[in-house]
């Protein structure tokens, strides 16, 4: 809201605010006359219980209503009404924004080092476990069942040495090599064994 005072003449006031004041008193059938308080404030409550500023002139009953951007706070809304909120606005900093920087680590990012660490542990310790598992499982076979040479005669091919296991058992975790001639179960036994070092 907006005064003007041009060659001595009364004030003219304009702005949103006189536009939503003009189209209340053309609406009710109603004439205003506005005036600015004396002491130009909004209203606060002083030591003593009263008021100044508009809240105090419309408790005191100098004015009838009141137009201005007023911040609608509780103590004031316990000895006035205020209409609806029509314009709403608040305040923001603004900063610049940060250069975004590239990390060769972000991949790391996902899990806490922590969880890496039990990762970079489980794979050795899982693929030591498969390849114990796979010797044991050849041995109690080698009698009974005739392997071609090289290869077991049950469990995983390729998995003859640790080096084989510890490979199949991070092709499991980063899901690669499975159907690429690295992986292939001879035993259900075996195809479960390895699902669950998948799992992990």
């Amino acid at each position: 809201m907006v005064a003007e005072n041009i060659l001595g003449q009364p004030k003219t006031y304009k702005g949103f605010s006189i536009d939503v004041l003009d189209a209340l008193a053309k609406i009710l059938g109603f004439k205003y006359e506005i005036y600015q308080v004396s002491d130009s404030k909004y209203g606060s409550q002083l030591p003593n219980g009263s008021w100044n500023g508009m809240i105090g002139d419309l408790i005191n009953k100098r004015a009838d209503l009141a137009v201005s951007a007023i911040t609608i706070t509780p103590e004031r809304e316990n000895v006035v009404d205020f209409s609806k909120r029509y314009l709403d606005y608040s305040v923001g900093i603004l900063l610049r924004k940060p250069e975004e920087k590239i990390n060769i680590f972000s991949l790391f990012a996902p899990f806490d080092l922590a969880v890496w660490a039990c990762i970079a542990a489980a794979i050795p310790v899982v693929g030591v476990l498969i390849f114990l598992l796979n010797r044991l499982q050849a041995l109690r076979s080698s009698a009974t069942q005739n392997a071609p040479q090289g290869q077991p005669a049950n469990g995983v091919v390729g998995s003859g040495s640790l080096q084989s296991a510890v490979w199949i058992v991070y092709g499991a975790f980063v899901h690669q090599g499975e159907g690429g001639g690295i992986i292939h179960m001879k035993q259900d036994s075996d195809r479960y064994r390895v699902q669950i070092s998948k799992n992990l």
